[in-house]
């Protein structure tokens, strides 16, 4: 017997079954034409609609309710410009003696090096960090369920959100990132996950030539 307190499920709206196919094809639709984008143009994006696609992103589903994730808005161009410094060092040595052979002839029809101008271009990061652990209380950690997967599932929701909101995404994982800990003065339990770049397209932006696997290939129904 669940004794712990509950709530009414929230009302939904009423949709005839062809009214959900509907829906669910128009969302598909609509992010089947996301790209990540590593041209940026230095538009203004107001800080209150990154807010609305944070605040979705903090309703995902999470491990026991721990909601175990933390977003830092990033627009000050100072931060930003230290921010591109600490990761195009890293970026310098992943290019140059960290990432085999195999791995950067995956990368090169993205076209991508060491150098992340974006980081500064773009009027917006997001550092999104997990928990590792909880804060410490009496004296113990407290201990954090499936953060990995949580966090995830949050950045999915925010990405999803950006792009409905008409912005475009970079998804940047320079490693190791513990210089965001030090930058953004985040507390060592907190795990730097990604490093998200969020703005508009440059004009004449272009984007790598590639295909995304059909339903067939990636699902199974059974």
């Amino acid at each position: 017997m669940n004794d712990h307190d509950t709530v009414p499920f929230p009302a939904q709206p009423t949709l005839s079954d062809d009214g959900r196919l509907a829906q669910a094809r128009a969302f598909a639709e609509q992010m089947a034409r996301r790209r990540t984008v590593r041209d940026f143009a230095p538009t203004p994006v107001p800080r209150a609609v990154i807010e609305a696609c944070l605040q979705a992103a903090g309703t995902a589903p999470s491990g026991a309710n721990q909601q175990p994730w933390h977003f830092v808005a990033v627009s000050d161009p100072v931060l930003k410009q230290r921010i591109r410094i600490a990761a195009e060092a890293e970026e310098k040595e992943f290019y140059t003696r960290r990432a085999p052979d195999e791995w950067l002839q995956a990368l090169a029809p993205l076209g991508t090096d060491a150098q992340k101008p974006f980081l500064e271009t773009a009027p917006w990061l997001i550092a999104v960090f997990y928990e590792r652990t909880g804060p410490e209380v009496e004296g113990r950690k407290a201990k954090r369920y499936y953060p990995h997967e949580s966090t995830g599932i949050a950045c999915g929701l925010l990405i999803a959100a950006l792009h409905q909101a008409g912005l475009a995404t970079l998804t940047h994982t320079p490693s190791p990132m513990a210089f965001l800990n030090e930058l953004l003065d985040r507390p060592r339990h907190e795990v730097p996950y990604l490093l998200l770049v969020v703005g508009h397209p440059a004009p004449g932006c272009r984007v790598p030539d590639i295909q995304r696997k059909s339903l067939a290939e990636f699902t199974s129904f059974r």
